[in-house]
């Protein structure tokens, strides 16, 4: 049995706020995500993106029996972009969750995924006892945020990517919380 969902924090990096996703953020987020960069490393972000996918994602986790909990990177505390990216967790048993981020491409390679990804699982606002992920074998940028991250590496297994239209290799990875 999945626990219970509390209210979702606003949790502060130094360069930006990691936020609930709120309605107003749809625009952005369809922008960014109907980028094939973006959705080729993912495995559930279809390309092209069909009308409505983005505000059914804002509903389902903004609902009140939401299983997956995500965050707006958002940098306009410094001046930055309103929506940066989003990185999420989604319960998968009690104690686990996976994670998963996306930045947008105009944010890359800027350290944005990785002060992300620290500052969730330095939170741990689910009160997770592992936290899980994978990575696409294509995408060594992610694999390294996780690993920077205190993530330790599983093993190989594949996956289907929606906007690949196939299957793919990833790296699976864990990491114990304390």
């Amino acid at each position: 049995m999945l626990e219970k969902v509390f209210h979702q924090p606003v949790i502060e990096t130094t360069r930006f706020d990691l936020r609930p996703v709120r309605a107003s953020d749809t625009g952005l987020i369809e922008m960014y995500t109907s980028d094939l960069r973006v959705s080729r490393n993912t495995s559930s972000i279809p390309h092209p993106l069909p009308p409505g996918l983005v505000e059914a994602f804002v509903t389902r986790v903004n609902a009140p029996d939401r299983v997956e909990d995500a965050w707006v990177m958002d940098g306009t505390r410094m001046g930055g972009g309103e929506v940066m990216g989003v990185i999420s967790l989604k319960r998968v048993d009690h104690g686990h969750s996976e994670i998963g981020y996306w930045v947008a491409p105009s944010f890359w390679n800027t350290g944005i995924a990785s002060e992300a990804v620290a500052a969730l699982i330095g939170a741990n606002p689910l009160g997770c006892q592992t936290i899980y992920a994978t990575v696409h074998q294509g995408n060594a940028a992610s694999a390294r945020v996780l690993t920077n991250c205190g993530f330790c590496y599983l093993g190989d297994a594949e996956t289907f990517c929606v906007a690949q239209g196939a299957k793919v290799p990833t790296w699976t990875y864990s990491r114990k919380q304390h």
